[in-house]
């Protein structure tokens, strides 16, 4: 076995290639779940029955109406489930409620020859509900005290003296909004029934053994029973890692009932109103720095709204707490969580999984304190990092390793940038622009990659060599347009020594690789490379085995290079294709299965201490923008961003999601604005960006005008697949770059030193509140780091100098 990120002679990976199904996608080929309904004869359409109040519990419900409709097959309620009535792994998500808890919760579902069938049946279901009252946002639970799940408390040193040590002390709360997935194709599954009775689900998912387990229970089947595959996902994002489970069971419980095919799929409407979002959080925070500006003491509470059933939200908090100190060395630190119980959607998984909430709290609070410490934002950042050869720690007690690239990326960013020529060049454009302001922020990144859940960093896969020399891998991982299969394949090729058209892909099913982990945590490429590497490692060994006896030489000193397989200091040479054959009848096993699970982890929830991370990711971000005063609309001029990958196991792929991250976490922060239905009306706690026409997304009108992206060279992460670094979530808080340039612009509208506080999504109008500030005198430094009993609030925001 050869060390895990030793890369051989000539390999595939690090060749910058398209994705696999490149050609696929922009030809509309790829086939995704719901294409597959018109390939199979018979299906059934499952249509929800919502209810359309936040709160209530069920008194009757009545499915004569429905029934009598024509098309109507079967209405499916909680009297029909043989198992286990629930979709969550907490057992806290009834598949069909007694108790509605959200605006839009399905309480049944009808099957239809049709849609249009099934539709209009569940429009007949009558469903009589004792309304009460509901807790729409995450002020309303925090004064009732509303909370459900585990309360974390993560504290390193001594906070106290921390505090008494400090210059300066600055207290404040932040809260700031969720996110909606927006991926292109929405929840869907397709289930079948074989002649044996085994269960086969199609279905876009995130973590295909978690929803065939969920389907098991539902159905009071044992794993074996069912069978679920992903062909791909249009776009996951994380918000298919938990909720299509119980998808997935509604259309697995009515082919069993009825003994046809059924297929369930969201329109976009419902797909926004009945699924999860990126948790919003509200944060109370205490810092105090010394004289130089440097942290001392962090003491922070972090509520996580939550929705009404747990989902994710415990692991996501988890993650938040673990990602509250960023860049940054806290040396005395007490952060508390909590989550929040509301009537509405059950907030789930999304890219950064919480680290994104908890890394913007800190960001936010160097980006308000700055201007009262008088320092330049970039300079107060700088001089808190993590510093190689100070044997610093996170404050959950994990050394940093390889603290040096964060200055390394941060500086590189800096200089290729040309941020302090610009810098200067802005000073004069604002200077003789009273009415429109420029400003650039240089943010970093370092983000933990592996799941806080030990046991969910392990890894399975099946290779297979067929005795013309082709070659079928399988995986437990998932593709979601990130480009993970196409890594796949190149690990694949690089460990067997064979050019890349010698490998196929097959489609992810629990059939063919069991109990695998989620799609998720940025740790797809590294758990499922590994296994794959490690099952091509058992195949090259035996096959050497073969060549050496073939060449006449020691299996040693044989290697197989871009399908050949030669000798060291030798000439004769034999093919890929003739060495598979010759071991086929050698019987030579030609498949093997691969496992992998990361080593040196440890993690302590109770305590919350512990090496919960294999390796840091780290990156930085400079963003330029320019804000109109009287509006505040605004545009991004350039982004400069360079980020440490590793050695790139693919690096189109790896680009592609370095653009992708910071666009969707720019969404989040500046344009997405998720609004409910909060007055006391009969709509309260519907959504009311229910759409694409209200829930502003990103687009080519949003772009950087200059978008420079640059991987960190000479970056081998060793331990970990071909020397690799994770790149699925890491780049999307590059984007905390663009939201602390929109305040350093605003700032600008003001007289110097002037604190600005921001709402979170810095829509244009939320923009135009913090110019307002600016413009009035903000929050001004008060000189001595007494309490002056002040303090501005803006939006949800406060700040004062305590």
């Amino acid at each position: 076995m050869s060390h895990l990120s030793e890369r051989p002679e000539k390999p595939v990976v690090g060749v910058p290639l398209p994705h696999e199904s490149a050609a696929l996608h922009v030809t509309g080929a790829a086939l995704y779940t719901d294409d597959l309904v018109h390939r199979t004869k018979d299906v059934l359409h499952a249509y929800p029955v919502q209810v359309m109040k936040a709160h209530g519990t069920i008194t009757a419900l009545r499915t004569e109406a429905a029934l009598a409709v024509p098309g109507v097959v079967r209405v499916l309620t909680g009297a029909d489930v043989p198992g286990v009535n629930d979709a969550g792994m907490k057992h806290d998500e009834p598949l069909f409620p007694d108790e509605v808890m959200f605006h839009g919760h399905a309480v049944a579902w009808v099957l239809g020859e049709t849609l249009e069938a099934a539709r209009i049946g569940a429009a007949a279901v009558e469903v009589e509900l004792d309304e009460q009252p509901a807790l729409v946002t995450l002020d309303d639970a925090i004064a009732a005290g509303s909370y459900h799940g585990a309360r974390p408390v993560m504290v390193t040193g001594d906070v106290d003296a921390g505090f008494a040590e400090s210059a300066h002390v600055f207290s404040g709360t932040f809260q700031f909004a969720g996110q909606e997935h927006f991926y292109l194709e929405t929840h869907a599954a397709l289930a079948q029934i074989d002649e044996n009775g085994q269960v086969f689900v199609q279905s876009s998912t995130q973590h295909p053994s978690e929803t065939q387990e969920i389907v098991a229970h539902v159905l009071g089947l044992h794993s074996h029973e069912v069978t679920v595959q992903c062909l791909r996902m249009g776009g996951g994002f994380g918000g298919k890692e938990m909720q299509p489970h119980g998808f997935a069971a509604v259309a697995a419980l009515g082919a069993k009932l009825t003994g046809r095919p059924v297929r369930m799929r969201l329109n976009r409407t419902q797909d926004l109103t009945m699924s999860g979002k990126r948790h919003g959080f509200h944060a109370e925070w205490r810092i105090g720095f010394d004289a130089e500006g440097h942290i001392q003491a962090l003491d922070a509470t972090l509520v996580a709204d939550g929705g009404w059933s747990l989902d994710l939200s415990e692991p996501v908090l988890a993650r938040a707490l673990c990602h509250i100190d960023n860049t940054y060395w806290i040396p005395h630190a007490r952060v508390a969580g909590r989550i929040a119980k509301t009537h509405t959607v059950s907030n789930t998984a999304f890219r950064g999984f919480g680290g994104p909430q908890g890394m913007l709290v800190i960001e936010d609070i160097m980006g308000r304190c700055a201007p009262l410490l008088g320092l330049d934002p970039m300079e107060l950042r700088e001089r808190n990092f993590y510093r190689p050869g100070q044997g610093q720690s996170t404050p959950y007690g994990q050394p940093v390793t390889q603290p040096e690239r964060i200055s390394t990326v941060w500086r590189q960013v800096h200089d290729d940038g040309r941020i302090a020529d610009r810098e200067r060049e802005i000073a004069a454009f604002n200077a003789a622009h009273p009415h429109t302001k420029r400003a650039v922020a240089l943010t970093g990144v370092k983000f933990g990659i592996s799941f806080n859940l030990t046991a969910f960093n392990q890894g399975g896969a099946l290779v297979l060599i067929y005795k013309d020399g082709s070659v079928l891998i399988n995986h437990g991982g998932t593709e979601m347009g990130q480009g993970l299969h196409t890594k796949m394949m190149q690990v694949a090729a690089t460990t067997l020594g064979i050019p890349l058209h010698k490998v196929r892909l097959a489609p992810t099913r629990t059939d063919k690789v069991p109990n695998t982990s989620a799609t998720a945590a940025s740790s797809g490429a590294d758990l499922n490379g590994g296994a794959i590497k490690d099952a091509c490692e058992q195949l090259r060994e035996r096959l050497l085995r073969v060549a050496g006896s073939q060449l006449g030489a020691n299996a040693s000193d044989v290697r197989i290079v871009e399908g050949v397989a030669r000798a060291l200091g030798g000439e004769k040479e034999l093919a890929w294709d003739d060495l598979v054959r010759a071991a086929y009848f050698q019987r030579v096993q030609l498949s093997a299965a691969g496992f992998y699970r990361t080593e040196g982890l440890h993690w302590d929830a109770q305590t919350f201490q512990g090496s919960p991370f294999k390796y840091f990711a780290v990156g930085a971000a400079a963003t330029e923008v320019e804000v109109d005063g009287f509006t505040g609309a605004y545009r991004i001029r350039r982004v400069d961003i360079v980020h440490d990958v590793g050695d790139s196991l693919s690096p189109m792929i790896d680009i592609g999601q370095v653009e992708g991250g910071y666009v969707q976490g720019a969404g989040w922060l500046t344009l997405e604005d998720l609004r409910w239905d909060t007055g006391d009306g009969p709509h309260r706690g519907r959504l009311t960006t229910q759409a694409a026409s209200t829930y502003k997304l990103p687009s080519f009108s949003e772009m950087p005008e200059e978008f420079h992206v640059t991987l960190l060279e000479n970056a081998t992460e060793e331990g970990a697949v071909y020397g690799s670094k994770a790149v699925g979530e890491p780049p999307l808080m590059l984007a905390f770059s663009v939201r602390e340039a929109l305040r350093q612009a605003a700032a600008a509208f003001g007289p110097a030193g002037v604190s600005v506080e921001l709402a979170s999504p810095a829509t244009p109008e939320a923009v135009y509140w913090a110019v307002e500030s600016a413009r009035a005198g903000g929050t001004r430094p008060d000189g001595g780091g007494d309490d002056d009993g002040g303090g501005v609030a803006v939006g949800a925001s406060v700040l004062s100098n305590a």
